[in-house]
């Protein structure tokens, strides 16, 4: 009971954060949006530290979750075009809907994470099963540095979503994931 009351709140402070920011992450807020008794989040987690380290735990939760469902309904990579498809579909994902509420959530964290050495350590997994697709990808295409081509690709499409997230928009034009799988085979 206390762990599905914990990922809750997880929950409602990631819609908090989504919708107010950071400045809006407040205790009192996370109540209201779980509609509980105030107090409830100051007893589950103690403090703002405490809160967004668990808000924080809850989204690279439901991101992996996220990558691994988008796993299941892709073919094995074995084609540029192939590769485009599971960065097109990833995109898309973060940029519509729930997916959009957690890139809000997310780039909000990242920023915090720059202060704060343990949320910056859960931020970023030890396995993450899309990067090492990539890098299988890569590596099996001949690149000669295929950790640093994955870091540089990812980190690329990762900031077409901010863009877009930053201009309303809500797709990676296709041409630009695709100049980014061609420039990180190119050996």
């Amino acid at each position: 009971m206390a762990s599905e009351r914990r990922t809750l709140l997880a929950d409602a402070a990631l819609d908090v954060l989504a919708d107010e920011g950071i400045r809006g992450l407040t205790h009192r807020a996370v109540d209201r949006r779980a509609a509980l008794p105030p107090g409830t989040t100051s007893a589950y987690f103690r403090t703002r530290a405490a809160l967004l380290t668990g808000l924080v735990t809850r989204l690279v939760q439901l991101d992996q979750a996220e990558l691994r469902t988008a796993a299941g309904e892709l073919a094995p990579l074995r084609t540029a075009a192939d590769l485009v498809d599971g960065l097109a579909l990833l995109t898309r994902r973060r940029l519509t809907g729930e997916g959009r509420r957690r890139s809000l959530a997310r780039y909000a964290c990242a920023v915090e994470s720059v202060r704060d050495p343990e949320l910056r350590e859960i931020l970023v997994p030890r396995e993450n099963a899309g990067r090492e697709a990539v890098r299988q990808f890569l590596a099996g295409h001949g690149v000669a540095d295929p950790d640093d081509r994955t870091h540089t690709l990812l980190t690329c499409v990762d900031g077409l979503v901010f863009d877009r997230l930053m201009s309303a928009g809500d797709e990676v034009p296709r041409t630009a994931l695709e100049g980014l799988v061609a420039a990180a085979l190119r050996c």
